[in-house]
């Protein structure tokens, strides 16, 4: 209906403020007859039904500003017990002007070896799907800043991703880009993991063309991939994760102190693992599927 908001403002107005109708519907330019005609009118189901599912959305869009139309709709399946398409979220969200939180290019901090000892094929290929966990690992690191008083410090992420259910599988946050940093991600997730002898792929960061790292590989019993110069596509998932991550909690944002970035890079990986379900693993959350496939099997 045209004037469908005019109408509502008015109603709410008189309602909150206790303002004439006569006087609200004159400074909304519009009949008293037409206001009345509409209050009175009976509310097809459908629209009742968007006002409801309008509600929800405007909530969920308020405690999760990072989520486009598609997210939403799948909160509200899952969440929520309400079937819709997408396209009619869509339709709500143009409505509501609900747009979800601008995705920034990823800048990577991989600092490549200039004279690396070892070298893989890209074994991977950009094969990015698994038939069970702990068949396909990737791993990086990527850079968080924080500013105390106007000075520029840095931190730093090292994780390993599944390929199977995407779940973060291990991660250390550290002050340094070194080979400690990624040696200690690698043997946490050994340590969670000690049966897997996955295809272990990452790019050629200088930490993992040494001896060190390729001879860890080996005691595990894994086969190493990496991507080829130049290729970021081939170490896709994880990138993707650090553009989810840094989209959802740390653009936009100007973190202060160490803590409380490091806060939310663990809390983010916790949600990120157990809560933030995904269209691609069937609506479920990273450890869901992964919990999914060890009670089938």
């Amino acid at each position: 209906m045209r004037y469908a908001g005019i109408y509502q403002t008015i109603l709410e107005i008189h309602q909150k403020y206790g303002y004439s109708i006569c006087y609200l519907c004159h400074l909304g330019q519009v009949t008293r007859g037409a206001y009345y005609k509409w209050l009175n009118r009976k509310v097809p189901k459908n629209e009742k039904d968007n006002i409801r599912i309008s509600k929800t959305i405007e909530s969920i869009h308020k405690k999760y500003p990072d989520k486009g139309y598609r997210r939403i709709r799948d909160d509200l399946q899952r969440y929520h017990n309400t079937k819709v398409n997408d396209k009619r979220v869509l339709r709500i969200c143009r409505k509501l002007n609900i747009k979800s939180t601008i995705k920034y290019s990823n800048k990577g901090c991989t600092r490549r070896a200039s004279n690396p000892q070892y070298i893989a094929e890209n074994v991977l290929n950009r094969e990015f799907d698994a038939d069970k966990p702990n068949q396909k690992w990737l791993t990086d690191v990527t850079e968080f800043k924080y500013y105390v008083e106007g000075e520029k410090k840095k931190i730093y992420l090292s994780a390993i991703l599944d390929l199977y259910d995407r779940r973060i599988v291990s991660y250390v946050i550290s002050d340094r880009n070194d080979n400690a940093l990624v040696s200690e991600t690698f043997d946490r997730a050994v340590q969670e993991s000690p049966n897997a002898h996955p295809l272990f792929h990452s790019d050629r960061g200088y930490q993992y063309t040494s001896r060190l790292f390729y001879k860890k590989l080996m005691d595990a019993d894994m086969v190493q991939s990496m991507s080829r110069v130049g290729k970021c596509i081939d170490n896709g998932p994880i990138e993707g994760f650090w553009g989810i991550i840094k989209r959802e909690r740390y653009y936009g944002n100007r973190f202060t102190d160490r803590v409380t970035l490091v806060q939310m890079i663990e809390e983010y990986i916790d949600y990120y693992n157990n809560k933030r379900i995904q269209r691609n693993l069937g609506i479920l959350t990273p450890f869901e599927k992964h919990r999914s496939y060890l009670q089938a099997a």
